[in-house]
């Protein structure tokens, strides 16, 4: 079953379009990546500023935030995910979130090849889509060649 040009063209602007969404979603889901590790960065700061005794802000949410005055800067609770956290030391809890940093980085580099893979299959149906309209040009040059004869 062959389609006609302009359906192939349809298709082929189709599928592009169902790339462009993905890369949308791939850039978005780096970026929240990219924040996160942003975030991890200063946690690990933090680490080394904390002493007992000292005032931290503690956000409440809604850009609220109450002073707290820290207890043991050396019990640190690291989110471990799925809702559990641990209490670590300072050092474990500096490793855990260098290896938590490692990770995102490791799937951020899964995305960004994901996104190489959508780069070249891009191509491919920008170089069909080319072929499907100089095919149409040449049908069109043709039947109007034959009407004029």
């Amino acid at each position: 079953m062959s389609m006609g040009g302009g359906g192939q063209l349809q298709a082929l602007q189709q599928e592009m379009e169902a790339l462009q969404e993905r890369r949308e979603e791939l850039e978005a889901e780096v970026e929240s990546l990219e924040e996160e590790k942003g975030e991890i960065d200063e946690a690990i700061e933090g680490l080394d500023v904390l002493e007992t005794g000292g005032t931290v802000h503690v956000p409440l949410g809604g850009d609220a935030f109450v002073r707290a005055t820290i207890e043991d800067a050396d019990e640190i609770v690291v989110s471990l995910g799925a809702n559990f956290a641990a209490t670590e030391d300072r050092e474990q809890a500096a490793e855990t979130l260098e290896t938590k940093k490692e990770r995102l980085d490791e799937r951020i580099e899964e995305l960004r090849e994901e996104e190489s893979e959508l780069d070249e299959q891009e191509q491919q149906l920008e170089q069909q889509a080319q072929q499907a309209q100089q095919q149409m040009l040449q049908q069109q040059a043709q039947m109007q060649g034959d009407q004029q004869e």
